[in-house]
Formats: C-alpha cells, sequence, structure tokens
C-alpha cells in the first residue's frame, strides 16, 4: 500500500501490508516516554506547567493487520495537551480521538502520563515556607463507553515506632530511678536541668521517612481535587514531611511525631479511614512503607475502600 505524499509521489506505507508474521491481535500498541508539556490543575485552581512523560496506546484485534498509526497517535497527543489544562473530560475525549483514528483496527484505548507537581507548603510554627513535589501518574482507558482513570501519587511522612518509644522510655525511667534514688531530694530545678541534659534522654525511638503511595479512582470527570486528598491524608498522618524550617519549626516536627507514634499498621488504617469517607473516590488503594532506620528492609502494609 502506498500513501500520497505530495501529487506527483507515493510513499511505501509498509505498517498496511500484509506481512506473515500479521496472525494474531495484540493487547496494545502505541509509544512510550513521549516528552510532552501539560498544565495541571491538582484542584486548588493554581494551575502549573511542567514536563511529562506519556505513553499512548490502542489495542490491535485485527489479526491480518501488521502495525498501527503511532503518528496518529503522537499528533493527537501534542495537539490535546497543547490547548490547555489537563481534565479527565478531555483525556475521555482523546481516548475517543484515538479510536476514531484507528477505525476498524482497534476498539480499546489507553494513555498514561507521569509528572511531578509543585505545592508551596507553610512551615508549622515559621512564617516560612518551600516547595513540595507530588509525583502523579494518571493512567486512563476507553473500551465502547467505559471510560476508566485512576491518579497515584506519593505522601511522604516521617514515622515513629511505638515499640521503640516504649523501650526508650523505660531507660529513661531507669536512668531517672539512677540519677535520684529514693532517698535523693527532689528538688524541681534539679529535676528539670537533669532533664535538659544528654542523661535525661538516654535513649531515642527510631524514626524513618516513610511512603505512602496512593492510588484513586475519581468519581466524574472533572477536575479532581487531589491536593484535598492529600491535605486529609497528611493530616491523618500527622507527620508530612517539611520543607523551609527554622529551629521552632523543627521542634514542632519533633513534638508531632511524639504525639503521632505509628506502625506501618496505623498508618494504613489512618489513610484508609481519611479517604473512605470522601464520596469523590470511587475507589482506592494504598501501599504504606516505612523505610526502617532499625532495618535494611522496609515494613509495609496495603489497605483498600471498606467494601459495604
Amino acid at each position: 500500500m502506498y500513501i500520497q505524499d505530495s501529487p506527483t509521489r507515493l510513499l511505501p506505507d509498509v505498517a498496511s501490508q500484509e506481512h506473515a508474521l500479521a496472525i494474531g491481535t495484540l493487547d496494545w500498541v502505541g509509544m512510550d516516554g513521549m516528552e510532552m508539556p501539560v498544565a495541571f490543575d491538582a484542584g486548588d485552581g493554581d494551575i502549573r506547567a511542567t514536563g511529562a512523560r506519556v505513553g499512548a496506546f490502542v489495542n490491535l484485534h485485527r489479526s491480518d493487520a501488521r502495525g498501527i498509526h503511532m503518528s496518529r497517535l503522537y499528533l493527537l497527543v501534542s495537539e490535546a495537551l497543547s490547548v490547555g489544562p489537563l481534565t479527565l473530560g478531555g483525556l475521555r475525549e482523546l481516548l475517543g480521538r484515538f479510536l476514531s483514528s484507528h477505525e476498524g483496527l482497534s476498539d480499546h484505548a489507553r494513555i498514561t502520563l507521569g509528572f511531578e507537581h509543585l505545592v508551596r507548603r507553610r512551615a508549622l510554627r515559621s512564617d516560612n515556607s518551600g516547595w513540595r513535589a507530588y509525583p502523579i501518574t494518571i493512567d486512563a482507558t476507553l473500551k465502547g463507553d467505559a471510560f476508566h482513570v485512576e491518579i497515584t501519587t506519593d505522601v511522604v511522612y516521617s514515622s515513629t515506632c511505638p515499640a521503640s518509644a516504649a523501650l526508650s522510655r523505660q531507660l529513661i525511667q531507669d536512668s531517672f530511678a539512677k540519677a535520684f534514688p529514693a532517698d535523693a531530694s527532689m528538688d524541681r530545678d534539679t529535676i528539670l536541668a537533669w532533664l535538659g541534659t544528654e542523661q535525661g534522654i538516654v535513649a531515642t525511638p527510631h524514626a524513618q521517612r516513610s511512603t505512602a503511595t496512593i492510588r484513586v479512582r475519581p468519581v466524574g470527570e472533572g477536575t479532581f481535587d487531589l491536593i484535598g486528598m492529600v491535605d486529609r491524608v497528611e493530616t491523618a498522618l500527622g507527620t508530612p514531611v517539611q520543607t523551609a524550617v527554622k529551629r521552632v519549626d523543627e521542634q514542632a516536627f519533633a513534638l508531632a511525631n511524639g504525639g503521632n507514634l505509628m506502625f506501618c499498621e496505623d498508618a494504613a488504617r489512618r489513610i484508609q479511614k481519611a479517604l473512605d469517607a470522601d464520596e469523590r473516590i470511587a475507589d482506592f488503594h494504598v501501599r504504606v512503607a516505612h523505610h526502617e532506620s532499625l532495618h535494611p528492609h522496609d515494613a509495609v502494609a496495603f489497605s483498600s475502600k471498606v467494601r459495604r
């Protein structure tokens, strides 16, 4: 088969020609890792432009067709992502155009996008603020009238081990008993001064940076309030990582860790409770990983939407 490139020249279209290997159907064919611009509103009205890696795919249900029209997918993605902010409804329309451009070859379309979304976060106590980059992955498919989309992001936080905290408190009690035996005078100022020394806290619980990977399926096709969801998760955990900090902020962070002791199981349940109450989320899956400072491996827990 030839395609007319100009009024006088025909170019060969090898992908459309019969071939000995064209004897089966394929689940997905397309391009992955395409470099594209994307403008994204995470739900706070602050549209940010960034670079994305995009995958565009269709299935190939004609067993006698050798390939698809990959350049059509690229041009459709490039056009769609250049005209305005990304929306779920816009993704559905784009997938519909994937299928229209491959009529007779495909009946199922998919697009994936991966990028980072910057959000300014205030310090805990001081007037400082800084930027947090939340990685975002969007995976959308269309087959007939069935449109399915999932959005994934990470929430990074600090987790302090409850068991380690209890063991540390016991050692502090032992140290206090040695410094102040039963027959010693208990002068309040002396005790306060002792508590301010290294001997006053002879052991500290282990804490570590931790990651909650959250995959959600939104209700509807409008703008999904991703930042609102992240805010609820970070509030439920109580110890999201900070950006610009002064000593007053670091002290507040230490206090937050002490008041939010948690195993990975506790963190997974806190997130589950926060997301399960959100009617804008049709389904979700959570993977919590505490990147242990005690062990060379992670402690992990999984949770999902409660089925009623």
